[in-house]
């Protein structure tokens, strides 16, 4: 692939839009240099993040079209190995396991069992999936607003680059679930146990968690700023590189919880830190001198 014409379209459509070079790289959770060495063709961005930057840049893949021989060539290579696992683990027909790229909007999944399923491309808007076995299925690129997955398992599921906005996970089951890079605005993730997920360069300022325990949660580069965790459970979490400015914690319980950045700690991020608010949040005494030491406000913290 030519990375420099890449860089060029990239650069070509920001200044359209007179968008700066660090206000882009803060839509894809990267680093301003990073958005400099694609635009000048020293690197070029995974086919996911370029994914990202066509909506963010307001073009579609056509604008990079003297690419997309390689880009279909990388899609088919994620989507075979997908596919050999899918045959290995299912004995269901490749027909009725693949709906990438399909109209599927205001589908009725629920109750189904179909593990590893493929919704590439897909749009379903609205789709009902309430009680439905979706064990290692993946969802990417795809159209899922407003969908239902009420009591859902989606365990090993991998939902990359999707629109998820307003959909409704009530009760759904999260065992090694990864969130790539979604949208989240006004889902509502409620009454669940959220085990081993990972939730990375996800904004989710706009989610509603609702009744929620974390273990072994990871909230890598994704942003928190503002948002309500009250009242929670948190076990064995990350939050390295996470955006906590005004996130709070009222009433939560802490034990074994990681603020800690992962590159070196600046006055920013020790700011970012001072404005979480942890009232009346319980935690363990490990989690209790790890904030102390970045300057939480630690004043009406319980300790267990």
């Amino acid at each position: 692939m030519d990375s420099k014409m890449i860089g060029n379209k990239i650069a070509g459509a920001r200044k359209k839009i007179n968008m700066s070079q660090a206000v882009l790289a803060g839509h894809v959770f990267v680093s301003p240099q990073a958005v400099g060495k694609w635009e000048r063709g020293e690197s070029m961005p995974d086919i996911i993040t370029l994914n990202q930057l066509t909506k963010i840049l307001n073009v579609d893949l056509n604008y990079f079209s003297e690419n997309l021989s390689s880009l279909n060539a990388l899609n088919k290579v994620v989507q075979k190995t997908s596919e050999v696992k899918s045959l290995t683990d299912s004995l269901q027909p490749q027909l009725l396991t693949n709906f990438s790229g399909n109209d599927l909007a205001k589908t009725d999944f629920a109750g189904v069992i179909a593990h590893n399923l493929k919704f590439n491309g897909s749009n379903l808007h609205g789709s009902d999936f309430s009680g439905a076995d979706l064990t290692g299925s993946t969802f990417l690129g795809s159209d899922v607003r407003e969908a239902i997955f009420k009591g859902a398992n989606l365990t090993d599921c991998s939902l990359s680059a999707s629109d998820l906005t307003a959909s409704n996970f009530d009760q759904s089951i999260f065992v090694r679930t990864k969130f790539y890079a979604s949208a989240l605005d006004g889902a509502k993730i409620s009454n669940t146990k959220l085990t081993d997920v990972k939730l990375s360069k996800t904004d989710l300022r706009k989610t509603v968690f609702e009744n929620c325990v974390f273990v072994g949660v990871d909230f890598d580069y994704s942003d928190l700023r503002g948002l309500s965790l009250d009242g929670q459970t948190f076990i064995g979490v990350l939050f390295h590189n996470a955006a906590l400015n005004e996130t709070t914690f009222k009433g939560a319980t802490l034990k074994n919880v990681s603020f800690r950045s992962t590159f070196a700690l600046t006055n920013k991020y020790y700011r970012a830190i001072k404005t979480i608010c942890f009232e009346g949040a319980a935690m363990d005494k490990l989690t209790y001198a790890s904030l102390k030491g970045l300057g939480a406000d630690l004043s009406k913290v319980i300790l267990l």
